[in-house]
């Protein structure tokens, strides 16, 4: 496993009502990196913004020019911080609302949407797509391996019913 630094800041109080969560995106973001074989530096941080829709929408209309909330934005960084301590990889933000429809509309725990998610944001930093059948098919692979390491279902499965997640994550710091 990856001694990547995951930081969470929660900039929606909505996120608060599940605690459990951090730590769980924390775990997934280091899983994805060693399923997927992302190369990282030793020294590599992401950034998860737990956020509302206003935020990101804010975010998407700045830099996206999308006047729209969506589920998720990925920032990549690419650069060391300041000093070169740090090599950050980017930001991930997930909008609470928009996340917490789309997973009632799909009958999805919450939780495992928002990680399906940020597997799919930091897909994204690393250069992985959908912008065609082929490159879609390639990042759906690689996000179902890595829902499935952590026991989430088949996000893509048709009329799939999901239970509530086993959201126990290792116990070492983000």
């Amino acid at each position: 496993m990856t001694a990547m630094d995951v930081d969470i800041a929660i900039k929606s109080e909505q996120w608060a009502a599940h605690p459990e969560l951090g730590p769980f995106l924390a775990h997934a973001a280091r899983k994805t990196v060693e399923i997927a074989r992302l190369k990282t530096e030793p020294d590599a941080e992401l950034s998860i913004v737990l956020a509302g829709d206003d935020l990101v929408r804010g975010l998407n209309r700045t830099y996206l020019g999308r006047d729209s909330a969506t589920n998720v934005l990925s920032f990549p960084q690419g650069s060391a911080i300041a000093g070169g301590a740090r090599h950050l990889l980017g930001d991930i933000a997930l909008a609470y609302e928009t996340v917490a429809r789309e997973a009632a509309a799909a009958n999805k725990p919450l939780p495992h949407h928002a990680v399906h998610l940020v597997v799919h944001g930091l897909l994204h930093l690393f250069g992985y797509d959908h912008d065609s059948n082929a490159r879609a098919t390639e990042m759906e692979d690689v996000e179902r391996a890595v829902l499935e390491a952590l026991a989430i279902p088949d996000p893509y499965a048709e009329d799939e019913v999901q239970s509530e997640p086993a959201t126990a994550a290792p116990a070492t710091s983000s």
